[in-house]
Parts: C-alpha cells; sequence; structure tokens
C-alpha cells in the first residue's frame, strides 16, 4: 500500500493538533460559563471582601478562604520552587550520569502520580503529629509544597539539560568555576523552563481538597490567620462543603461562586509567573 505525501501527513497531524487545542479550549470556557451561570447570584463586592456568616450565608463572603488559599499558594512557591530547582541542579550538573541518580529521578517521576489523599497523610503523620505544627497554616504549605515537588524537579531537570553543553564548555574554558557557570549562566538559561513546572505545581496546589482536610482547612473562621501555626479556610475545601454537605437553598450558587473564584486566582497567580517567565526569557540570547 502506498504512503500518503509527506505533506498529506503534516497537514492531518497540524489538523489534530488544532482540534485538541481546540477542544481544550472550549471544555475550559464551557466550564467558565456554566460556573458562571450557576453562581451569579451570589457574586457581588460583598461575596469576595465580606467575612463568612455561618448563620446566613448570603450576609457575608469568602475573604478568608481567599486569604487563606492566597497564602496556601505564596508559601508553596517560597518553599517549593527554590527547593525544587536546587534538587534539580544538583541532578545534572553535580550528581553525574550514575545509577543512583537514574534511580532518583524514576522515583522523582513516580512521586508525580501518588494520589493527593497519600500527601495529605503524610503531612498529618510528619508535619503535624511528629513535627508538631498542629492543624495549621504551615502544616498545609509544607504538606502541598512536598507535593508540588516532583512535577518542579521534573521540569526544572528537563530545562536544564535543554541548556547546551557549548554554554558549559565555553564558560569553564574561560577560566569560570563550576559554581559560576551554574549559578551565572546555566541556571539564568534555564528559568524559564523550571518557571513552567512552577506555574503546573502550583495549579495543581490550589486545586487540592483532601490534603488540607487533613493538615487543618477548616470550613469557618471568625477571624483570618495571624500566625503560620492558625488554622485557616481555603476555597477548595469551603466549595467542596457548600456543594455537597451545607443546607442552605443558596449553598449551590455560593458553591459555583466560590469555585469560579478559585479558578480565577489560579490564573491570577499563573498569569504573574508567565509574566515572569516573558521577562527571563526576553533576557535570554542563544
Amino acid at each position: 500500500m502506498k504512503r500518503p505525501p509527506a505533506s498529506v501527513t503534516e497537514r492531518i497531524a497540524f489538523s489534530l493538533f488544532r482540534l485538541s487545542a481546540i477542544a481544550g479550549t472550549a471544555i475550559l470556557i464551557l466550564v467558565m460559563v456554566l460556573l458562571f451561570l450557576a453562581g451569579k447570584d451570589a457574586l457581588s463586592w460583598q461575596f469576595l471582601t465580606a467575612p463568612w456568616q455561618h448563620g446566613d450565608i448570603t450576609k457575608g463572603g469568602i475573604f478568608p478562604a481567599i486569604v487563606g488559599s492566597m497564602y496556601l499558594g505564596l508559601g508553596v512557591i517560597f518553599i517549593s520552587f527554590p527547593l525544587g530547582i536546587g534538587t534539580a541542579v544538583f541532578l545534572t550538573e553535580y550528581s553525574g550520569d550514575t545509577r543512583w541518580r537514574r534511580t532518583i529521578q524514576l522515583a522523582i517521576r513516580n512521586l508525580a502520580g501518588v494520589p493527593s489523599v497519600v500527601y495529605g497523610l503524610f503531612g498529618l503523620a510528619i508535619f503535624v503529629h511528629l513535627l508538631t505544627f498542629g492543624m495549621s497554616l504551615a502544616a498545609a504549605v509544607l504538606t502541598l509544597s512536598v507535593m508540588t515537588l516532583p512535577w518542579i524537579i521534573t521540569a526544572s531537570v528537563e530545562a536544564l539539560l535543554a541548556v547546551p553543553r557549548a554554554f558549559r564548555e565555553s564558560s569553564q574554558a574561560l577560566g569560570a568555576t563550576r559554581w559560576q557557570t551554574v549559578s551565572r549562566i546555566i541556571i539564568p538559561s534555564a528559568l524559564p523552563g523550571c518557571i513552567t513546572g512552577g506555574i503546573i505545581g502550583l495549579a495543581r496546589a490550589l486545586g487540592e481538597t483532601a490534603p488540607i482536610i487533613l493538615v487543618g482547612a477548616t470550613f469557618y473562621l471568625t477571624r483570618l490567620p495571624t500566625s503560620p501555626f492558625d488554622k485557616y479556610m481555603a476555597l477548595p475545601y469551603h466549595t467542596f462543603i457548600l456543594a455537597t454537605q451545607h443546607s442552605s437553598p443558596s449553598a449551590p450558587a455560593y458553591a459555583a461562586g466560590s469555585a469560579l473564584v478559585l479558578i480565577t486566582l489560579t490564573f491570577v497567580l499563573s498569569i504573574g509567573a508567565i509574566l515572569l517567565r516573558l521577562q527571563f526569557r526576553k533576557k535570554r540570547v542563544w
């Protein structure tokens, strides 16, 4: 059987890729539209800025849950991103191509597929009980950071390996030490790819419910957390309770509104990271 011309195969492949992109975008838009239609009655300035009112949810808002989710997201960024890049630098630049390194990388990739509830149990055992952080914001941030580390490490390793070998050789040929080469040449060149892993990890952390239930998230608080060891509200858990367990007739609309705010918050933090990545890409000259 005669094969079709390469140009035809290429057009078919690109058409399939284009359809996949359109389908993914259409699904996202559909979800946003459906959430807006379901939650538009709850959306208001009061809904975004007022404290939660447990007796009558229509008189309160989700501001404490928004603040709690922002604390979680920022905490994950500041902990898992430096640790992830540091681990990736060690694996690619200092460990050498050994069986031990390949074993570690395989284990890290496998950890990326572990269910989130398992990370929640890990955080409960280690951060809540063993380290006595209690059911707190600090325990949740550390648990989510551990959960997102495999994503960030994997993306950072690939970004570091994508930096041309000639960069390393040229730098060291000019008399630079290995650390000077890594810190001034390799990491700045790979940073946009590393930030991509951070965006993926952040998006996953912000949307998780199971881990934060086990390490301190609560449905109702009368005040904002003032210490890393305080309990906290978070949008994923808040949405879960409203959608499945709350008895108020307005609960479904408030659940949809909370979900819409959560997606928007994820977009805002991700867009900030994307803009930062674009700035680093502009400075990169290959």
